[in-house]
């Protein structure tokens, strides 16, 4: 017994020192329409993450030492969200077994940090591809988002935290605008 508590404590401890990796909160806001523009139409919300790795930052502090950092959240699972969130505002309904369906593909989603004596700078970018289909037919639409921010300090987690959800707040609010994909769900859904 003695052997096992001594084992646990080992590993218990080895845990604490293990460095643990940067992490940001990934909290994009929707874009909800004040007015409906249907009533009654229903998808199914379907999400694709296609990046290749799933980080989304990488800091640059030179010396050949480039660090990732995640997100809390899923970035998938929360853009999915944001997503349902803006196209219920806009009075559709969310269905698991509708013959429409809306595909959000998350084909890039990243801020590049590059730390120098003095400045950083922030460079995000993602892309996000959106599928509207019926069994008649489908509109593909991508939608791209770029920001950059420069700053005469090092960049923290806060400050990349910011950025990133900006950049896809920007995505979800064109989104939002598009007049063709609007048009072409209230007709076809």
């Amino acid at each position: 017994m003695k052997k096992l508590v001594i084992a646990a404590s080992i590993a218990l401890l080895s845990a604490c020192s293990a460095p643990q990796q940067q992490q940001i909160d990934f909290s994009p806001q929707p874009t909800l329409s004040h007015s409906r523009i249907v009533d009654g139409k229903s998808f199914t919300m379907m999400s694709k993450d296609v990046r290749t790795a799933q980080y989304v930052a990488l800091v640059d502090s030179g010396h050949a030492n480039i660090d990732p950092v995640h997100s809390h959240q899923n970035v998938r699972i929360t853009i999915e969200n944001a997503l349902s969130k803006q196209f219920a505002s806009q009075g559709f309904n969310m269905s698991v077994n509708s013959e429409n369906t809306v595909t959000a593909e998350v084909q890039e989603a990243l801020v590049s940090v590059k730390h120098s004596i003095m400045e950083s700078e922030m460079n995000a970018s993602i892309i996000l591809e959106l599928t509207a289909e019926t069994p008649t037919g489908k509109i593909v639409k991508t939608y791209r988002g770029t920001a950059k921010k420069t700053s005469p300090f090092s960049a923290s987690n806060d400050d990349i935290e910011m950025v990133f959800n900006d950049v896809v707040n920007l995505v979800l609010k064109k989104i939002a605008d598009d007049d063709e994909l609007k048009t072409y769900m209230k007709e076809h859904f």
